[in-house]
């Protein structure tokens, strides 16, 4: 009963608990987070951040948060994002894998507002998106706080030794980096930076989340030094050229918003902030890296007046003493003893209370003697941090006395950097001279082709205009002949109607003849009838109605008569009418034919004008070009005597390329130069071929010579008056191209010879390959590969064998020295053979993975350069092994240099390194065996960095250094003892510079005769092979020493 009773109380105190603190986190959120624009209120941040500690995450914010109409009010999106930001830097550490959860709303609400004609849309776009990049970055660093207050070890160990994984965190730093300061410039060029707006609620209220931007900023500013400052100890200075100039955008930008943000009164009472040097640090120089100080931001202790009387105070959890859960369990004990009474009548509340009361105070003694003794503690402390820094006081003082004598070297160097700079910057002014003349040259074309273009539309317009006006006189033709047929028509008409007129009169005259003859013959009949029958009255009343019907009949015939003849006359009137329009229409066809047939002849002539000054223009554009291509020429010619010219360097094969593109381009200009003879209107492909010609011509001059400052004096002088006379044969050319007596018989075939004889040149210095045929290259592969294994085992028994002698004849120190070496040795030859074994089965899978349905000699033969670059790195491993066996077996016999074993080390690692380049060039990047490949290299490498340790310590164990006494010399003799010594101090760095550029051009001949078998190089050197004491060493491409600039290789030879 008294445990269920506990529990029901437990259960209650811890629900009113949790709603108590539900309760204070709704209201500290409701009130730092609203649409009034005035900034976020420091007490009601550090509330929520606390109920972050308190419940280990921020589920409780982001429930209340998600509820809040984000989308409505761009200022209550504005402080949303404000505290976030703090909550993400001081807030537990799993409230970034709570906001992690609603990256995606925080994006979309980003969106909408950006979306927006908004002042505060556009700022809450651009916060949104800093929140989500340092929510992304922190996610994928997770070592890294959101606050990002790490020390120098921990970033050393978040970026590891992986100079890949160092250079991908820089740029992901600068991203940072970028979001912070592009939300910075934004509020900033809102606001008017005077004293009155800071000062107001608005303004405050968009300064405030720059706090947050400036603890970032800080942090981020030191991240960037150092990682810089490791990628340029690993890395060239060219490479990361990109990185120095955006740092230095980001630098003058960060320096930029501290100074303003500096002279703000709003963050004057805020934060201390920091102020960056004059000038960025100089990654060129290592030393510059002990002058970099952290920035370091100060935000003062301030005591908040209270504002709000109706908040709560927020309960702090105190972890070493547990009075609250007691305080928690008084209401229950009260209640339980109001219903029950007091147990077994012993104690009453005021019993309770005091006990209660009574632990308090114990509780609160020992709480103060505790914080008594802590603050003992961190006076102790701070005690002993003056003292530290009283000594780092004084180093800093010996470091400001080193920093000075830097700082004078580091003038000189500047001094020369301005002096090489001048130089450099004329070299740009003289290329941007040229390159602004290609352009001009550009331009002209452009202009020209646009004009002849517009040339041709309107030669196609006049010759449409030409085809109407054809039309038109055949349409004109076609009607003079119709109206002939209408009037031969009408003529014909008219002479039908005469005629039927005529036959009409001629039947009218018949039929009156006739009526006339029947009359006659009637009357006679009457005189006939009226002597013969007076008397019949019938008779004579028959007579006179058909005499009456006559007179009508002929009446009747009259009309019609004079019908026809009205109707003859109207014809003859329409016939005149419409042979009067005929001529009419005939005359104005004739008038609009003459003045087609002008305007015909004035477009003729306008458009053989255009001709004739479209011809002009095109023979213009090509003396311009080449012109263009002359000066490019003479360009070309004046770097050969140009003594800043003599230190550049190029390779055979290079050489070899630009030429054959020469002669390639050589072709095109004959093409386009028979193209335009046949058109001269048209001089667009000599135009290219030429501009192609000039600057091909030019690489293969420059380059040319450029070469000969390696070759032999012989091949030299051939090839640098070959080059001359190149320009000399092309300027030549050019110039038949620019009268137009002579541009018919131009013709570039001198020019090719040189070009070809420059060619043939080239592949004379060209390194020569091993004097094996290509189907003997994959059977030399596995022979090499095989006497690499066998050399590598004799050097491993031979070693045993020296360990062997080493222990019998030596004993002590010397045993102990001889014993390490000899071990590293043993250790770097099975580190070898390791190496080998990987780099065989890697070949293996390229040639069965590369050759198709070809036999592996067939593959080799086809990648013959690919092959012996393999068969190079194999020779120089066996010869690597077999000189570090003796080299070893001189040290232990003490007839060698420890200096050679070291050397020899380095030279095994370039070996091993070589190999692997060649091995590494047709493999597939996610093959294992290459990463095995690659492992074994780094294994070999660290062996050869053991055996040069050992060896270092073996020879520090064995040399005896002599005491200094100087004890008995006078003054005189101790000055005299010193100028002896600076002698030679001086005759051992003359030596020393002498040995380093006889290094340098042992190099430089290396490089000449990189590829060359042995053989070859023991003939050229009046040297048998058979004769030779040991094997000759292969050719190795080495690293050239940093104050030479040699004539490397291409990369080819392995592919």
């Amino acid at each position: 009963m008294n445990s269920w009773v506990r529990s029901r109380r437990s259960e209650h105190s811890l629900g009113a608990e949790r709603e108590h603190f539900d309760k204070q986190q709704l209201s500290s959120i409701s009130k730092a987070i609203n649409s009034t624009e005035t900034p976020v209120k420091e007490k009601h941040a550090r509330r929520i951040i606390l109920g972050t500690h308190r419940e280990k995450g921020a589920y409780t914010f982001w429930s209340y948060a998600l509820g809040f109409p984000l989308a409505s009010s761009s200022v209550l999106s504005w402080k949303f994002c404000h505290v976030l930001h703090k909550v993400l830097r001081d807030g537990h550490r799993n409230v970034l894998q709570d906001c992690m959860r609603h990256h995606s709303s925080l994006v979309e609400v980003g969106k909408m507002w950006a979306h927006l004609h908004d002042k505060y849309g556009q700022l809450v776009g651009i916060y949104t998106k800093l929140l989500c990049t340092k929510m992304q970055f922190h996610s994928k660093h997770n070592t890294i706080p959101p606050n990002l207050e790490i020390s120098d070890e921990h970033l050393e160990r978040t970026a590891g030794t992986d100079i890949n994984n160092v250079f991908q965190l820089t740029v992901e730093v600068f991203d940072y980096m970028d979001s912070e300061l592009r939300l910075a410039e934004t509020v900033i060029r809102q606001l008017n930076t005077s004293i009155a707006i800071s000062s107001l609620t608005s303004g405050q209220c968009r300064l405030s989340p720059l706090v947050q931007v400036i603890l970032d900023c800080s942090q981020l500013y030191h991240f960037t030094v150092k990682l810089l400052f490791k990628l340029h100890a690993c890395l060239p200075a060219d490479t990361l050229q990109g990185h120095r100039d955006r740092f230095h955008d980001q630098f003058h930008s960060l320096k930029s918003f501290f100074n303003k943000a500096r002279d703000m009164m709003y963050f004057k009472r805020l934060i201390q902030i920091p102020r960056l040097p004059d000038s960025p640090p100089n990654f060129l120089h290592a030393a510059s890296l002990a002058k970099h100080q952290k920035l370091v931001v100060v935000i003062p202790d301030q005591d908040e007046a209270p504002e709000d009387d109706d908040d709560d105070p927020e309960p702090l959890i105190d972890v070493a003493s547990s009075p609250a859960p007691v305080q928690a369990q008084q209401p229950s004990v009260d209640i339980f003893d109001q219903a029950f009474g007091p147990p077994n009548g012993a104690f009453d509340d005021r019993d309770l209370q005091i006990d209660n009361l009574k632990r308090e105070l114990e509780q609160l003694r020992a709480e103060l003697e505790r914080v008594k003794s802590e603050a003992q503690r961190y006076i102790n402390q701070l005690k002993s941090q003056i003292n530290n820094l009283e000594a780092e006081l004084e180093e800093q003082r010996a470091q400001k006395q080193r920093a000075l004598l830097e700082k004078e070297q580091l003038q000189m160097e500047l001094e020369a950097l301005r002096r090489r700079n001048a130089d450099h910057e004329g070299l740009q002014f003289s290329y941007m001279e040229a390159e602004k003349r290609a352009q001009a040259s550009e331009q002209r074309y452009n202009m020209m082709k646009d004009k002849h273009t517009e040339l041709v539309a309107s030669h196609a317009e006049l010759l449409r205009k030409s085809a109407d006006t054809t039309k038109m006189l055949s349409a004109t033709q076609l009607t003079q002949e119709e109206v002939e047929r209408t009037k031969q028509q009408l003529s014909f008409e008219i002479d039908r109607i005469r005629q039927e007129a005529d036959m009409r009169m001629e039947e009218q005259k018949f039929e009156m003849d006739k009526m006339r003859r029947e009359l006659e013959e009637k009357r006679n009949e009457m005189m006939r009838i009226k002597a013969s029958q007076q008397n019949t009255e019938q008779a004579s009343l028959q007579m006179n109605s058909s005499m009456s019907s006559l007179q009508a009949e002929k009446e009747r015939l009259m009309r019609s008569v004079s019908e026809k003849e009205a109707e003859l006359s109207s014809l003859k009137q329409s016939a005149q009418l419409q042979q009067s329009s005929l001529q009419q229409e005939k005359d104005r066809s004739s008038r609009e034919l003459g003045e087609l047939q002008s305007k015909l002849q004035e477009k003729s002539s306008q458009e053989e004008q255009l001709k004739q000054k479209l011809l002009e223009e095109q023979f213009a554009l090509l003396q311009g070009t080449v012109t263009e291509a002359e000066n490019i020429i003479q360009d070309a010619v004046a770097k050969i005597d140009d003594p800043l010219h003599i230190r550049c360097t190029s390779s055979p094969d290079y050489l070899i390329s630009r030429a054959e593109a020469a002669l390639g381009s050589v072709d095109s200009l004959k093409k386009g130069h028979a193209d335009y003879i046949r058109n001269m209107s048209d001089a667009g492909g000599l135009l290219r071929a030429l501009t192609q010609f000039s600057h091909l011509a030019s690489d293969t001059i420059v380059n040319g010579s450029a070469t000969a400052h390696m070759a032999p004096t012989d091949h030299a002088d051939r090839l640098t008056e070959n080059c001359r006379s190149c320009a000399a044969e092309s300027l030549q050319y050019l110039k038949d191209l620019k009268t137009k007596l002579t541009l018919q018989r131009a013709d570039p075939a001198s020019v090719r010879v040189i070009i070809q004889k420059i060619l043939h040149l080239g592949q004379e210095l060209r390194p020569k390959g091993m004097d094996v045929r290509q189907d003997e290259l994959g059977d030399m592969v596995d022979k090499e590969m095989a006497s690499t294994s066998a050399a590598i085992e004799e050097a491993v028994r031979r070693i045993d064998e020296m360990m062997n002698q080493a222990r019998k004849d030596t004993s002590g120190v010397k045993l102990e020295v001889n014993e390490r070496i000899l071990n590293s040795c043993t250790d770097l030859m099975k580190a070898i053979r390791l190496l080998v074994i990987a780099s065989t089965d890697l070949q293996k899978e390229i040639v069965e993975g590369g050759r198709g349905a070809a036999s592996i000699k067939e593959f080799y033969a086809r990648n013959s350069r690919w092959t012996e670059g393999l068969i190079s790195a194999a020779k120089a491993v066996g010869w690597g092994a077999t000189e570090m066996v003796e080299s070893a077996d001189k040290v232990v016999l003490h007839t060698g240099k420890y200096e050679e074993l070291i050397v020899c080390s380095h030279e095994i690692a370039a070996s091993t390194a070589q190999l692997v380049a060649a091995s590494k060039v047709k493999a597939d990047r996610n093959s294992k065996r290459l990463t095995s490949l690659q492992q074994a290299s780094r294994f070999v490498n660290e062996m050869a960095a053991k055996v040069v340790g050992s060896t270092k310590t073996g020879q520090e164990n064995l040399e005896e250094k002599d005491v200094m006494d100087f004890s008995g010399m006078s003054l005189i003799k101790l000055r005299k003892e010193e100028m002896e010594s600076q002698v030679k101090v001086l005759e051992l760095e003359s030596q020393l510079e002498n040995e380093r550029l006889r290094l340098g051009e042992l190099r430089k001949k290396h490089y000449d005769i990189a590829g060359v078998p042995p053989e070859q190089m023991a003939e050229g050197n009046g040297v048998s092979p058979q004769n030779s004491p040991r094997p000759s060493r292969p050719s190795v491409m080495r690293k050239p020493a940093l104050a030479q600039k040699p004539s490397v290789p291409p990369k080819s030879m392995f592919r």
